[in-house]
């Protein structure tokens, strides 16, 4: 990774909360934390528009989302760190979320939790395809207008963190809970030739 983060002594404010924050988690600061502290503001304001989001759709379907743009795009950071939110958070077990990694289509999810997924990847991987039909997927299963837009709020801001990380070329690191059969589910996204370009 060219660009260079600042140094764990130098940081301060919402920076130096970013690292504190990944210190107490797990004992060291991930790559992908260190290049948004280069712009805290901005990693700010991303959080801000995430909790503006979850309330109306709540964590099980932002986490859905998130899982499914970031399988689109194939950005491993996202898979493994939301893999582990989803696991921490109790919102499906070890063999659900391998399941979901592998092929979400495939693992016993709800009409609700499939259309969402399926709805972030297409916005994550052919967005200018998308029609009023990609919407009534989504309604159909009975979701209101703001939780419409949230969904596809929660899909976009994935895109933009996902692809900022990618492009920068940031190291992906092992995601402490997150690994062996469990770190290759949630990963065989990446490992799939024929999938969605990045």
């Amino acid at each position: 990774m060219l660009v260079q983060p600042p140094d764990a002594d130098a940081v301060e404010g919402h920076a130096a909360d970013m690292y504190a924050g990944d210190i107490a988690a797990d004992g060291f600061v991930f790559g992908y934390t260190q290049v948004m502290a280069v712009n805290p503001d901005a990693h700010a304001a991303f959080e801000a528009l995430i909790r503006a989001i979850v309330p109306s759709i709540g964590m099980r379907v932002y986490e859905l989302a998130t899982l499914g743009a970031a399988r689109g795009i194939r950005s491993p950071h996202c898979l493994l760190a939301h893999g582990r939110k989803t696991l921490r958070a109790g919102l499906m077990d070890e063999d659900q979320l391998a399941r979901v990694g592998r092929d979400y289509r495939d693992a016993g999810l709800d009409a609700a939790d499939l259309a969402v997924m399926a709805y972030a990847e297409k916005l994550s991987t052919d967005a200018a395809a998308m029609t009023d039909d990609d919407t009534r997927a989504l309604r159909d299963v009975g979701f209101s207008d703001r939780q419409i837009v949230d969904i596809t709020l929660a899909a976009a801001a994935r895109n933009y963190f996902s692809r900022a990380l990618l492009a920068l070329a940031v190291p992906v690191e092992a995601v402490p809970g997150i690994e062996g059969d469990l770190a290759g589910a949630l990963l065989s996204p990446c490992q799939d030739s024929a999938g969605p370009d990045r």
